[in-house]
């Protein structure tokens, strides 16, 4: 069997204040980057198993990014993942980042970049009208 890996992008106006917002505010680190004429123009940041890619090419998608990132808690439980994600909350609060509360369907904590493109944290939902296909 053959795992797949996805590394989402993120388009952005400007790579190296994207990097800076990523890593200080929210605890990524810079994986690689590329560079155009002296300037990062795509890099790839990660956090515990979570990897975007930052790009400033095709400047019609900026800031319409929305990614959905799910935390991985063991052992599994509802009441562990409430307090991993109110601990990262309260980590993310402390670096300086906005974190919003929001909802699809299910609580969210809801954090947005400089350029608007959007991570969603989700909670455990208490119930839940997802079916799988």
């Amino acid at each position: 069997m053959t795992d797949w890996f996805a590394r989402p992008v993120l388009h952005v106006r400007d790579v190296e204040a994207s990097l800076r917002f990523y890593m200080n505010q929210l605890g990524f680190t810079s994986a690689w980057r590329y560079e155009e004429d002296g300037r990062a123009a795509v890099a790839q940041v990660d956090r515990q198993g979570c990897a975007l890619i930052l790009s400033s090419h095709w400047p019609e998608k900026i800031g319409k990014g929305l990614m959905f990132i799910s935390l991985n808690v063991e052992p599994a439980t509802r009441e562990g993942a409430i307090a991993a994600l109110d601990a990262l909350r309260a980590e993310l609060e402390a670096r300086g980042a906005a974190v919003k509360d929001g909802s699809w369907g299910y609580r969210l904590l809801v954090v947005d970049d400089p350029d608007g493109n959007q991570l969603f944290f989700n909670y455990p939902a208490e119930n839940t009208n997802v079916k799988s296909a």
